[in-house]
């Protein structure tokens, strides 16, 4: 990490560092809502498809999976396709900044700007990097029905690109303690499984504590 500090456009800097636009850092592409009258884009029901409604309810920037899934006939109906695990997603309305980092690969509808793990800065990094300027990113927001940040204004935003020594260092850091994250909340949706299925059995009396506990210990083993 560098010992002294340098003039810029956002001004003092660690020496070494630059700024850039967003859009010459990362790729960002936008998603789609196949015809929900036709059959066909969604049944059968294989590939995860996210709104930003999934991510309303959950507690770490980790998503795991998706209230609603396309058939291979309506992936291809959206341009950008599937995107990979380890896609950032951020909600770009209805409201902008809701933020996670998907776990298997998905389809996104029009309410996102998606970065894929394709572009020079990771999207682990972008994610705080949007946690720390999301007031930045809602005052480029426009819209008369209700707020919007289009890929067009996101990709001129200035950002700051560490070398690559030091990315490195920090992809290091950062992807080991996100690791972690992920299991955490695997294990609490197990759990949350769990209980759900458990405790009308253990009320009713179909199941005996014992037989819970046994489950429980399996499941998390």
């Amino acid at each position: 990490f560098p010992d002294s500090f340098e003039e810029s456009e956002l001004g003092l800097v660690p020496k070494g560092w630059r700024v850039a636009h967003v859009g010459d850092v990362v790729d960002t592409v936008g998603g789609g809502t196949p015809d929900t009258k036709d059959v066909g884009y969604w049944e059968p029901a294989e590939y995860c498809w996210t709104t930003p409604k999934d991510l309303s309810g959950i507690s770490s920037p980790v998503l795991l999976n998706t209230e609603r899934k396309l058939s291979a006939k309506g992936v291809a109906k959206i341009s950008s396709g599937l995107l990979p695990a380890g896609t950032l997603l951020m909600s770009s309305r209805a409201p902008i900044g809701y933020l996670a980092i998907t776990q298997t690969p998905m389809a996104i509808n029009q309410g996102y700007i998606a970065i894929p793990p394709s572009g020079t800065l990771p999207p682990l990094y972008m994610l705080h990097w949007c946690q720390h300027n999301m007031d930045t990113i809602k005052n480029h927001a426009n819209g008369s029905t209700f707020m919007e940040i289009s890929k067009k204004a996101f990709r001129p935003l200035p950002v700051l690109v560490p070398p690559a020594e030091v990315l490195a260092e920090f992809v290091v850091l950062a992807d080991a303690l996100f690791a972690r994250l992920v299991e955490n909340e695997k294990q609490a949706q197990t759990l949350a499984t769990l209980r759900d299925t458990l405790l009308p059995r253990l009320i009713s009396g179909q199941l005996r504590l014992p037989e819970a506990e046994a489950l429980i210990e399996e499941a998390t083993a």
